[in-house]
């Protein structure tokens, strides 16, 4: 997570920062920024979009308040896996 983190531009990676505030400081969360994923047995999504770019953390909760990044990525297109693995099946 930290090798993802520094390899963000200032921009980016202060829209981040604003986003982990807003989740710390408000009591319900848009889900715009911050969801379970469906599916999951308690797998979350912290979503931030920062210009044209598009970023995904994933984490899990550890109790009421803590939430536990282990994961962070560029999201390149607007399929998801999912749709494009079955376009490909044919």
């Amino acid at each position: 997570m930290e090798e993802f983190l520094d390899s963000l531009s200032g921009k980016q990676a202060q829209k981040i920062a604003w986003v982990f505030q807003l989740i710390e400081d408000i009591d319900v969360i848009p889900v715009q920024y911050f969801k379970k994923l469906v599916n999951t047995d308690d797998l979350w999504e912290v979503r931030i979009q920062a210009g044209n770019n598009i970023f995904r953390l994933l984490g899990f909760m550890d109790g009421e308040k803590w939430v536990v990044l282990n994961h962070g990525f560029q999201k390149k297109t607007q399929k998801d896996t999912q749709e494009g693995d079955s376009d490909r099946r044919g």
